[in-house]
């Protein structure tokens, strides 16, 4: 089972006072979290201004630092629309990457325009997709178009709990009858990061947690940085296997 820690999402600098920006806090963090037993980082790249961005320079830059000064585990990183809005700007920043420090996989929201177009080049790329579903349509999309992804990131945004259930479970009832085969991840966001994890563990799927998903620990504390979130998630995943 994976445990991904997903270290900054798209939260603005100083939402948290341990959110890692600049790359020397994102390669500190990611030695962090590894030693707390996460087994993947996943990274939303912060521009010298904190804002997200898919630059080359700026991908170039925290991937050669990854790679020489830290751990030695698989890294993710977004494509986000959040990160560059217009998606055809995005495909050809990503087109635009440099061959020795690309990710080992980035994901991809299907519900997103230019995705499929975007999977395709990352293919052409040898860059693993993980496909972000949120939606039973984002589902369907994958089903359709028979993308090859490394992984499914089940991803329901409802805020309740209970309607986060039924769109998962309605998301992964579609994949189960198209015997999609790639493995999944189920997480949610804030209210439902931690019951979702939960879900996760009890149904045998990958799990991730970290300051994107949520600041705060079970029990309702903020938690003190992405290490501390990672020590509880990897705490449960042992008391569950």
């Amino acid at each position: 089972m994976r445990i991904v820690a997903c270290l900054n999402g798209d939260r603005r600098p100083g939402a948290h006072p341990s959110l890692p920006v600049s790359v020397d806090q994102l390669v500190a963090d990611a030695h962090a979290v590894v030693e707390a037993g996460a087994t993947a980082l996943h990274i939303h790249p912060r521009d010298p201004g904190g804002a997200e961005s898919l630059e080359p320079s700026v991908v170039g830059t925290l991937m050669e630092r990854i790679r020489a000064d830290g751990p030695d585990v698989p890294v993710s990183l977004t494509t986000a629309l959040s990160a560059e809005s217009d998606p055809w700007r995005r495909y050809d920043l990503v087109q635009r990457w440099a061959s020795p420090a690309l990710p080992d996989s980035v994901s991809v929201n299907l519900h997103e325009a230019g995705s499929v177009d975007l999977v395709h080049l990352l293919g052409d790329r040898r860059v693993a997709v993980e496909a972000g579903v949120w939606t039973v349509e984002a589902a369907r999309i994958l089903v359709a178009t028979e993308i090859e992804v490394s992984a499914v990131l089940v991803e329901p945004t409802q805020v309740a709990m209970e309607d986060a259930l039924r769109n998962a479970d309605a998301i992964n009832a579609l994949l189960d009858r198209a015997r999609v085969r790639a493995p999944r991840l189920l997480h949610g966001a804030d209210a439902t990061a931690w019951p979702m994890l939960e879900v996760a563990l009890d149904t045998g799927r990958d799990i991730r947690i970290g300051l994107e998903d949520t600041m705060r620990l079970p029990d309702g504390t903020e938690a003190f940085d992405n290490a501390a979130l990672i020590e509880h998630a990897a705490g449960l995943a042992s008391a569950t296997a």
